[in-house]
């Protein structure tokens, strides 16, 4: 059973692991789209999904939790700006995983995460 086993440790201590899915989520932010392996798309997704629903609410304090996660102020403007009006009407599902076939350097399922349209 899995109970309590929500996380996906991804084989990396807490502060790697938060420093990595921050830096896809960064980049999620930046580039509209990102391209890693599955795991660390499927696992950086529930971090989007939140900081996405932090910037539709908009105000001050949803802004400074989102600041906690990724601590660039232009991310998150960019984030509350122009990412989180996109998304006011729908109830949830911001992100997308598509697989993008296998890496050939060590056979890993790699993915792209983008924002849905």
């Amino acid at each position: 059973m899995r109970h309590l086993n929500r996380l996906n440790k991804l084989s990396k201590p807490a502060d790697q692991r938060k420093a990595l899915l921050r830096s896809i989520v960064r980049g999620l932010i930046l580039n509209e789209s990102v391209k890693t392996t599955h795991p660390r798309a499927k696992a950086s997704q529930r971090l989007a999904e939140q900081l996405v629903s932090y910037a539709k609410r908009g105000d001050l304090h949803s802004r400074r939790l989102a600041l906690k996660v990724i601590p660039e102020a232009d991310v998150v403007h960019k984030l509350f700006a122009e990412i989180g009006p996109r998304y006011t009407d729908r109830p949830g599902g911001f992100t997308q995983v598509i697989r993008a076939g296998i890496r050939r350097g060590d056979s890993t399922q790699m993915a792209i995460l983008r924002w849905t349209e």
